[in-house]
């Protein structure tokens, strides 16, 4: 796991640019994936965001899709683990 203080460029179905600041990228051994928690600049909800990805796709890679709610599950539970590490520094 580790914690990251980069931006993330993604873009909307409509083109539109979105600037999000990545909170945290790990792996899963168990779905053979790595995953990225992010939370978009312009959002005042400060909502929390995953996807999966392939890090050797360096800077220009793709986001795919949560799949499955197991996936969904193991991605709560990371994060959850993570904020309550954070909140205790």
């Amino acid at each position: 796991m580790e914690e990251m203080q980069d931006t993330l460029i993604l873009t909307d179905e409509l083109g539109n640019e979105l600037h999000a600041r990545i909170i945290m990228t790990f792996e899963s051994e168990e779905f053979n994936k790595s995953y990225v928690v992010y939370q978009l600049e312009d959002d005042d909800t400060e909502e929390y965001h995953a996807a999966s990805f392939n890090p050797e796709d360096g800077d220009e890679g793709k986001l795919g899709q949560i799949e499955t709610d197991a996936e969904w599950d193991l991605v709560e539970e990371v994060l959850e683990s993570f904020l309550e590490d954070e909140e205790e520094k």
